[in-house]
């Protein structure tokens, strides 16, 4: 029996980072003179238990759609993002921008990310879900609301 993978990956990308493509697919990308232009676009989503990111207008895959006439849906193909490895993307420094890695170091008192530059990379703060609720704060504010 097969058992699936747990954890997550440490992954120092974040949903909202611009990253560049330093290996497969879109990394071998020409423009019209016939030089290799690295595709380069932010990421839309971040799965950190497979170690994967989806980016922007990379990796277009072509999906079937079945339609559901119940739900007002048409039939056909749609076109979507497929996940990437994370090691397949690397962050843009926001100074020169060349890939880079990222640190983190604590600055007055708060986790902060540094590109190899030495700038604090600037937190989009797009990539945490506070509005969606996780599990354990629903049940925890429905037991305060009834007792």
């Amino acid at each position: 029996m097969k058992t699936g993978k747990t954890g997550t990956a440490n992954s120092r990308i974040k949903r909202g980072d611009q990253v560049v493509f330093i290996a497969g697919k879109e990394f071998n990308r020409y423009d019209s003179a016939g030089k290799r232009q690295p595709y380069r676009g932010r990421v839309i989503a971040v799965d950190a238990r497979s170690a994967k990111v989806k980016v922007e207008g990379a990796m277009i895959v072509k999906k079937h759609v079945k339609p559901v006439p119940q739900m007002n849906r048409e039939g056909g193909f749609r076109e979507q993002e497929a996940w990437v490895s994370i090691s397949n993307v690397a962050f843009i420094d926001p100074d020169t921008g060349k890939p880079t890695r990222i640190k983190y170091e604590i600055r007055d008192g708060k986790k902060v990310r540094i590109a190899a530059s030495g700038k604090v990379v600037e937190e989009t703060g797009n990539y945490r879900r506070d509005s969606n609720k996780s599990a354990d704060e629903a049940m925890s504010t429905d037991a305060i609301n009834q007792g």
